[in-house]
């Protein structure tokens, strides 16, 4: 399952169900079902393959990237705690790619601030700032 240039996946949801029958211990095939569901507005169902795809195990950049596909799908589930965990979760795994660590502190502080969490909600946005302070950053 592999990504194409227009930001397809290769491989249909009922393919890679076939292999997760086949292979129900295939981490990459969990969670690319999960980013097919989530592209097809199916976000109970990505939630639910991501879930299973990071209980099972996956490296590194693709965990971190499950967190955050994680996370953008329970937003739209109306699930902002989760959410708010999922983002926290690549904030603690401090990941490399400062654009990926400050995109998970400035979506964590979109939904400290609709939760009311107005002063975790700045401290995060101040932090994203920090990170690439020659970025222009919006609702600063």
């Amino acid at each position: 399952m592999l990504k194409d240039a227009m930001g397809g996946y290769r491989g249909t949801a009922c393919e890679i169900s076939r292999i997760i029958l086949e292979h129900p211990e295939n981490a990459e095939a969990w969670y690319n079902r999960g980013n097919d569901r989530a592209s097809c507005g199916e976000f109970d169902e990505a939630v639910s393959d991501y879930t299973m795809a990071l209980q099972l195990g996956l490296r590194f950049r693709e965990a971190v990237n499950a967190y955050g596909n994680r996370g953008m799908a329970r937003v739209e589930t109306g699930d902002l705690d989760g959410a708010i965990e999922d983002f926290t979760e690549i904030i603690e795994r401090k990941p490399k790619n400062l654009w990926m660590l400050r995109t998970a502190y400035l979506n964590r502080a979109l939904l400290r601030g609709k939760k009311g969490d107005s002063v975790g909600a700045l401290e995060d946005r101040r932090l994203a700032i920090r990170l690439l302070p020659n970025i222009k950053h919006n609702n600063q």
